[in-house]
């Protein structure tokens, strides 16, 4: 269950980041054949990487590989030639590249406005260590959330989550589908501007604006109904579902084995 405890520490761990992974900035033009993203929740150099896809509002099939997972790590040592993460494939360009500050650098270069946002010296450091402050808001009485692997039964295909990187609901969802090793359709539904921000309540109410600024969000509008995340689809069962807690009984449930 997701506590106000859990809200207010991710939310301190995005305000640590400057809100970095909140809006979208360049809507990059969707590549035919998803990216590939070996990760996992808890880390901070993941976590840049997660950023910079909301700010170009692109998709990623997340593959988790959380520590002492077994599903993915392996997959991703064959991939890389070592246990390093973020590890990104994309299968557009033949491209496979460790390193949070080459791979931001080759997303911008590739879907973005061709500007280079490795970010170096000072700027990378602060970054770094911002992404790291945002992993230790995490910390639990069991320990870091979406750190430690749990066992877990296999979908056949893999759940979709609609999420961005500093929604405060959002994160628990990921940390979960992490520590189950739940592969992942990530659909980024970053804000398309000032008014979208703040939840819906508020931001219907004051703002009044169109909630269908960017594409994922569009098309959450269209089929639900309303914008919020998470918003979690499984092909494997029917279910699709909005409310981070009810996702998390439902994972818990529906995956997770008891432990040893």
């Amino acid at each position: 269950m997701t506590t106000p405890a859990d809200l207010f520490a991710n939310l301190l761990g995005a305000t640590a980041r400057g809100w970095r992974g909140t809006l979208v900035r360049r809507a990059a033009e969707p590549p035919v054949r998803p990216l590939k993203l070996y990760e996992f929740e808890s880390c901070p150099y993941c976590r840049l990487v997660r950023e910079a896809l909301t700010e170009l509002d692109l998709d990623a099939l997340i593959l988790p590989c959380p520590k002492g997972g077994t599903r993915y790590r392996p997959e991703a040592e064959r991939h890389g030639g070592k246990a390093q993460f973020p590890l990104l494939i994309d299968d557009n360009t033949g491209i496979a590249l460790h390193e949070s500050a080459d791979i931001i650098d080759y997303l911008w270069r590739t879907y973005g406005d061709g500007d280079p946002r490795r970010g170096s010296g000072l700027g990378r450091a602060m970054a770094v260590a911002g992404a790291s402050l945002s992993s230790l808001a995490m910390l639990r009485r069991r320990g870091i959330t979406g750190l430690n692997a749990r066992r877990s039964i296999a979908p056949i295909e893999p759940l979709e989550l609609y999420s961005f990187e500093t929604s405060p609901f959002s994160k628990p969802v990921r940390a979960s589908l992490c520590e189950l090793e739940l592969p992942y359709l990530l659909h980024n539904t970053g804000k398309g501007g000032w008014k979208d921000l703040g939840p819906p309540l508020f931001r219907d109410r004051l703002f009044k604006g169109r909630p269908d600024t960017t594409r994922n969000r569009a098309w959450l509008m269209q089929h639900t109904g309303k914008v919020q995340v998470p918003y979690l689809i499984d092909p494997n069962t029917g279910v699709a579902m909005y409310e981070s807690a009810r996702i998390l009984e439902y994972l818990d449930r529906t995956y997770a084995l008891p432990v040893n």
